[in-house]
């Protein structure tokens, strides 16, 4: 059996929507600073894709149903934003946003950071109490013997 047309419509158009769509699209290539860090960009990428078609008679033909002219057409549309870049370097991996921030983002960013601080700021607390202050020695240097 002969494949329909819209069957061939439909896979030029998803062939060119694979071309055009691919993990690189989402995940770019890493790039290498001078610093040592690595940088690799990040982006959403949606499409929406439609087919259709029909056959349809001519009026005053002698036309069989198998003869009947197909008219048909697809389209398709691709989106890519770009989300954000991926920072990476020997001591942390941060994600710099291309938007900006709303303030509740910026404090969720935020919070390990601070949480760090806090604990260390905490542990030199705790470290200095449990220390007792030495009484001053008295000088046995100076003195004649």
């Amino acid at each position: 059996m002969d494949r329909h047309p819209i069957e061939s419509i439909m896979t030029t158009t998803m062939e060119n929507i694979r071309d055009m769509v691919d993990v690189n699209t989402v995940i770019g290539d890493a790039i290498a600073t001078a610093d040592g860090s690595t940088v690799i960009p990040i982006s959403r990428v949606s499409f929406g894709f439609v087919a259709g078609g029909g056959e349809y008679a001519v009026r005053g033909g002698n036309r069989t149903d198998a003869e009947l002219p197909f008219a048909g057409g697809t389209g398709a549309g691709v989106t890519v934003q770009p989300l954000g870049f991926l920072v990476t370097s020997a001591e942390q991996v941060r994600l710099l946003p291309a938007q900006p921030y709303a303030p509740i983002d910026r404090i969720i960013e935020l919070m390990p950071q601070a949480m760090c601080e806090i604990k260390n700021a905490l542990c030199s607390c705790m470290a200095k109490k449990q220390d007792p202050p030495q009484p001053p020695q008295p000088e046995t240097a100076n003195q004649p013997q």
